[in-house]
Order: structure tokens, then C-alpha cells, then sequence
């Protein structure tokens, strides 16, 4: 068998049988799926069983330990010559093993993994979030399946790996946040070859409102500060610009509120003029990111409401990342404290 397809799962039956019934539409049958269910209170067994008659299906049920655990629990039992990880939260279009057989025919990989999009039967909000995961403007480039990056690190919602190299590496660590980068890192450390196939993409679903999206992105953030202290080397210029961001919006808006005190409190005439211009110059870069955001996804995704839900969606994304980010480092680099994550009882809820 040369693929076995690798799903955790907590409590997301309605999403698993989407997932499934994509599965059923592929074009290469040659495959196995393992869904392996992580201590779900609302397990998709049943769901699992009305696919069994049209795929080679198995389905495992296991106390809770996390998605990284989770997934080495499905590798362990997988027969196939690859294993595909993904997430219960994604969809593929008919192509999506094609494509993958075609690029490992075209130049083989020991890794390998793909970009995502938006389907249009996603909401509003969940097309802005996709947005601001992938765009330019909020991820600099590292998200999105950009063929430019020197390196590409695939991510758990859509990544490949042959299954003895997953074996050898002992497969994803135990980190809450942040395994995915952390294998992904040590299979380049391993030397193994590791590709985009830009064509593998799926459609992700995501966050579906802007509260699990900031738990999200938070832990995000403070996941890089505890793969810094494991691998100091690959921390760049990138992975600083949410905390940036996050230091100059907090800027921005102390000289706001002291642009206003001062209109308020000296005297009228050119004092007071003073006060009001320091008010505006300090919202006009946060206004001018904001338009740029609002014309880019307006464009890209032909909607003025997700063109508006997108500007909120880069600032949940970039202020949580840049929050989790300086907290981790506040208590890991400067008090010296062990690893940790924020939201890990209520992150799925």
C-alpha cells in the first residue's frame, strides 16, 4: 500500500465525515485512512462506519494525549509506504493525491506537504481568518505555499513523510504547540529531503469565530519562544514581526491617549493643535495597514464584508501571536521557567 492517511480527532464528527466523504472522490485509490480518535466525549465511530463499505477504513479509540501523540499512535499501525497527516478540519479536492503521486514520480522527497485555501462554502469569518493566515501582509511570506522560501516547513494540517523516516525519527515530540515545526525541524536536521508540492493543496477550515482564533495564534506564539530555546538557530527576523507589531500598536496608542490629554489640557490655539496631531500621526500607520489589508482581501476574496472581517482577523492574529510571543519570552528567556502553553483545557472548546 503506498499511502496511509492519519486523522486525529476530538469531538469533530460532522468534520470527519466531510473529510471522508473527499476521500471517497479521489482519483488514486491506493490508500488507507486510520482516524484515530483522541478521548472524544462526542466520538465520530458511527460516522466511521458508514464509510467502511468505500474505504479502507480504520478507526481507533484512545485516551486522550494530544494530536502529536495521537498521530505517532496512527503511525505505529499504518502499512503504507507514506504516511499523510492531516487535520479533521480539512477537505480535498478530487486532485489532491493525484497530485501527490504525480510530484513524488516527478522528484522524490522524504517529506513533503502543501498549501490550503478557503472553500466557498466556508463563513465570512472563517475566509477572513484563512486570508490572514496565507496573506503576505500578515505572515511575510511563510505561510501560503510560496515556492520562494528556502526551506519549507510542512505543517500537520496537510504534510507527508515516508513512513520509515517518521519510524527513525521517533515521529512528532511531545509539545502541545509548535510539533509540527519541531519535527519538521528535525527532519532537516536528519538531512532528509523536504518539498512543497504547491498543487497538494486542501481546503481548511480553520477557526470558525475570532475567540478560539486568538487561543490559537497566542499559544502560536509562545510555541515559537519554546522552539527557540530548543533551537536557537532557527528563530529569524520573520517570527519577530507579530511581537513588533504588538510593541508598536501599544506605542501607537499611548501616544494617542497622550495626544488627547494634551488636547484637553493645554491651553487653546497652537498647544492644543499640537495635542490633536500627535493624536492622528499616532492612528495613521495603524489606519494605512488596515486599508491596505481591507483593498488586498476585498480584492482577493471579491467581498467588502470579508475585506472588513479580514483587518480584524490581522489583528487578532498578529496582537495574540505577538502577546503569547513576549509572555514566553518574559517567562522562559528572562525568569528562566520550563516550558508551557496557555488555553489547553478550553482550546478545542
Amino acid at each position: 500500500m503506498k499511502y496511509s492517511i492519519i486523522v486525529p480527532v476530538f469531538n469533530r464528527p460532522d468534520e470527519v465525515d466531510e473529510l471522508l466523504d473527499s476521500l471517497t472522490r479521489q482519483t488514486v485509490s491506493d490508500f488507507e485512512v486510520l482516524i484515530v480518535e483522541d478521548g472524544s466525549q462526542h466520538p465520530c465511530q458511527e460516522v466511521c462506519q458508514r464509510y467502511e463499505s468505500r474505504l479502507y477504513l480504520r478507526y481507533f479509540m484512545k485516551e486522550n494525549s494530544g494530536p502529536g501523540q495521537s498521530r505517532n499512535y496512527g503511525a505505529e499501525r499504518a502499512q503504507g509506504d507514506y504516511l499523510i497527516i492531516l487535520d479533521s478540519d480539512v477537505v480535498l479536492p478530487e486532485g489532491y493525491l493525484r497530485a501527490i503521486d504525480e510530484e513524488l514520480q516527478r522528484e522524490p522527497a522524504d517529506a513533503f506537504g502543501g498549501p490550503d485555501s478557503a472553500h466557498p462554502s466556508f463563513t465570512d469569518t472563517q475566509k477572513a481568518i484563512s486570508y490572514s493566515m496565507t496573506s503576505f501582509f500578515t505572515t511575510g511570506g511563510i505561510r501560503g505555499g510560496k515556492k520562494k522560501l528556502d526551506k519549507f516547513y510542512p505543517r500537520s494540517f496537510n504534510m507527508g513523510i515516508r513512513r520509515e523516516v517518521y519510524l527513525r525519527l521517533g515521529g512528532f515530540s511531545n509539545m502541545r504547540f509548535g510539533e509540527d515545526i519541531d519535527f519538521s525541524i528535525r527532519i532537516f536536521k536528519a538531512g532528509c529531503r523536504c518539498r512543497l508540492f504547491p498543487e497538494a493543496w486542501v481546503w481548511h477550515k480553520r477557526r470558525t469565530d475570532f475567540r478560539k482564533f486568538w487561543r490559537q495564534v497566542y499559544n502560536s506564539g509562545i510555541a515559537r519562544i519554546n522552539l527557540y530555546k530548543k533551537y536557537p538557530e532557527t528563530l529569524k527576523l520573520v517570527h519577530l514581526l507579530p511581537m513588533m507589531f504588538t510593541v508598536g500598536v501599544f506605542v501607537l496608542l499611548l501616544l494617542f491617549l497622550s495626544g488627547i490629554i494634551l488636547f484637553f489640557t493645554l491651553p487653546a490655539g497652537m498647544q492644543q493643535a499640537l495635542g490633536l496631531f500627535v493624536s492622528l500621526a499616532a492612528l495613521a500607520p495603524l489606519l494605512l495597514y488596515a486599508a491596505i489589508i481591507f483593498v488586498d482581501s476585498t480584492i482577493k476574496n471579491d467581498s467588502g464584508k470579508i475585506g472588513l472581517l479580514s483587518i480584524r482577523a490581522a489583528f487578532v492574529q498578529l496582537l495574540g501571536y505577538g502577546c503569547g510571543f513576549l509572555q514566553a519570552w518574559w517567562r522562559r528567556c528572562v525568569r528562566g521557567k520550563d516550558e508551557f502553553a496557555a488555553f489547553e483545557k478550553t482550546f478545542y472548546k
